[in-house]
């Protein structure tokens, strides 16, 4: 009878602990999402909604002639071969497979028809490529691109202190493999650590000693922006717009979401 009662007290216990840490955690969620709305109406940013699913995902967004309007438009001011509007590729054949469509080869496509093959074969939107590049090495609106800019077109596997992985170097692998690779975090999602729907820490800046804050992740795009880039703008950096924070500040975030705001509007929405 004794060891009864004593099983039931456990239980009983455990359970009241179990209600304590969820009530605790949906005060944290609370807390983060007010911290969220804060920041959205301040400064037009929401660290736990960047982008939303429907347009981050929206292959037809674009076509390939717009695209081709939009880099002449944004690329005005460069002239000559080297210039993204007018610079062609060699692209290779790529089987389809669970992550991403086949790519035909292809000689001399222009930049607006990589992206446009790389949208559509791997439903990523062309906007957020285009916003990724600029974002990246400022491709859309160099006059004119360097041959590095090409080389980590999207940042893919290309540290900032080492040369690119020869895999993903180049503009074509670049584009493609950065939607594919998209695709691939999608399907392995718990292999990372940011999650959606979830509370994550996130860092403010590589130096760990910098340190995290709580965001929660409304989207399955967010958390791919975040896998990519893992690091969420600060304070400072929010109040600088597009200029510079403080030591602990990074920018790659949030420079997506002023990118694709002033080209494409909100991209909440």
């Amino acid at each position: 009878m004794a060891g009864t009662t004593m099983v039931a007290a456990v239980m009983v216990v455990a359970l009241v602990l179990a209600m304590v840490r969820v009530v605790q955690y949906q005060r944290l969620v609370a807390s983060t999402r007010e911290q969220q709305r804060e920041y959205t109406v301040q400064y037009d940013f929401d660290p736990g909604d960047i982008i939303s699913d429907a347009q981050f995902f929206n292959a037809d967004a674009m076509s390939a002639d717009d695209v081709q309007a939009f880099l002449d438009d944004k690329g005005a001011k460069c002239s000559g071969d080297q210039c993204l509007k007018s610079k062609t590729f060699d692209v290779d054949a790529r089987d389809a497979d669970d992550l991403c469509g086949a790519v035909a080869a292809a000689a001399g496509r222009i930049a607006a028809q990589v992206i446009d093959t790389a949208a559509r074969a791997c439903g990523i939107s062309q906007k957020v490529l285009l916003t990724l590049m600029q974002k990246e090495q400022h491709l859309v609106t160099a006059a004119p691109p360097s041959d590095w800019n090409y080389q980590a077109a999207m940042g893919l596997s290309c540290p900032d202190d080492a040369s690119c992985d020869p895999q993903y170097a180049g503009f074509v692998n670049q584009v493609i493999g950065s939607a594919r690779r998209f695709r691939y975090y999608l399907a392995n999602e718990k292999r990372y650590k940011f999650r959606t729907g979830k509370v994550n820490a996130i860092q403010y800046h590589p130096n760990v000693v910098c340190g995290t804050g709580n965001v929660f992740i409304e989207n399955d795009a967010t958390t791919l922006l975040y896998i990519y880039t893992p690091y969420q703008p600060n304070a400072a950096a929010l109040a600088a717009g597009t200029g510079t924070g403080d030591a602990c500040s990074s920018y790659g975030n949030r420079n997506f979401a002023i990118i694709y705001s002033s080209w494409f509007g909100d991209p909440r929405a």
